[in-house]
């Protein structure tokens, strides 16, 4: 299933990214949580209007009729990946967290939804050869303990479905995110709309199996819950993906999914400002180890590149003739 946008076999090499994240890079990557923390209060708003799998199948109708006009048809080699990459970005993914979530409590989903950042880093090791440095895994553990005591906060919901229904999502996501990985580059839009499409007949089917009064919702639905169907499809759709797509292709999976890891920060902050929930110390505590980690696994690893940097340029010196006339 080796694909490119060229059509011809992949033999790009994994794992020679850059070491270093720009700064605009960085920032990318920080914006993406923060949108995707706030679309946390934009779907459990949405799924109090609408059966929760009908609203992801508009969602992803409505992305795919806005991108497949504008970008390029995929190559004929690319479509498998893509329809493989939709099975866990979008069906599985999505399917498991939005039900999860409109079982469960917004902060235990953020909470739980965090096993996505393990699970990409477990999964590049034997799929991209991406082998993370101490330096990196501690900066995911001491930012996954950052998670461990937002969930230790109180309010969080004890039902073990909701919990195994998002750790599941995780899981599909931390996948999605390998293939997209291994088979691409992809370009953004093009594989958000045509993945999108291919995700529109899986969920829509489940959504007829499993629910009922999905046409009712169009008429009970009020704006907020219209409105929260536009963030998912604009803000935390295509800006949010687009940007985690554009990342992952320029970007080492290890440098990248550390900054998911915000995730859990910004959609309690939502929570607060949106939904009354209250800021606790240890939501505070949590945030900031949160963040201490995620900042340990870039600031550590630009160290490490500026000695290899350095190390190269000593090895070219001393290789170079014309640097010993």
């Amino acid at each position: 299933m080796d694909v490119s946008a060229s059509g011809a076999p992949i033999s790009r090499p994994i794992g020679r990214e850059k070491n270093t994240m720009s700064f605009i890079q960085i920032a990318c990557a920080v914006a993406v949580p923060l949108l995707w923390g706030y679309q946390f209060v934009a779907i459990k708003v949405g799924v109090a209007e609408f059966p929760p799998l009908f609203f992801l199948a508009l969602r992803f109708l409505v992305i795919a009729l806005l991108l497949i006009p504008l970008v390029k048809r995929p190559a004929r080699q690319q479509f498998g990946a893509i329809a493989v990459i939709s099975i866990f970005l979008g069906g599985l993914n999505f399917g498991l967290f939005y039900v999860g979530l409109g079982l469960g409590s917004g902060s235990m989903s953020a909470v739980a939804y965090q096993l996505a950042t393990p699970f990409t880093v477990l999964l590049a090791w034997p799929l991209l050869a991406e082998r993370p440095s101490i330096t990196t895994s501690a900066g995911v553990v001491l930012a996954f303990v950052g998670v461990v005591v937002l969930a230790a906060g109180p309010g969080l919901s004890a039902n073990a479905l909701p919990l195994l229904l998002v750790a599941g999502a995780a899981f599909a996501f931390a996948m999605s995110n390998v293939l997209t990985k291994r088979y691409g580059p992809f370009d953004p839009l093009m594989l958000m709309g045509w993945s999108s499409l291919f995700t529109v007949p899986q969920v829509l089917l489940m959504s007829l199996v499993l629910e009922h009064g999905q046409l009712a919702s169009f008429v009970t639905a009020d704006e907020r819950g219209w409105l929260a169907l536009l963030y998912t499809i604009f803000i935390g759709g295509i800006v949010g993906f687009g940007l985690w797509f554009w990342l992952i292709a320029r970007c080492s999976m290890s440098r990248v999914v550390p900054f998911g890891l915000l995730l859990p920060v910004f959609a309690l902050i939502a929570s607060v400002l949106f939904l009354g929930d209250r800021m606790t110390p240890k939501l505070i505590a949590g945030g900031l180890i949160t963040i201490s980690g995620v900042a340990l696994t870039q600031v550590r690893s630009s160290a490490r590149s500026a000695r290899t940097q350095k190390s190269d340029r000593r090895d070219f010196i001393g290789s170079n003739p014309l640097s010993k006339q």
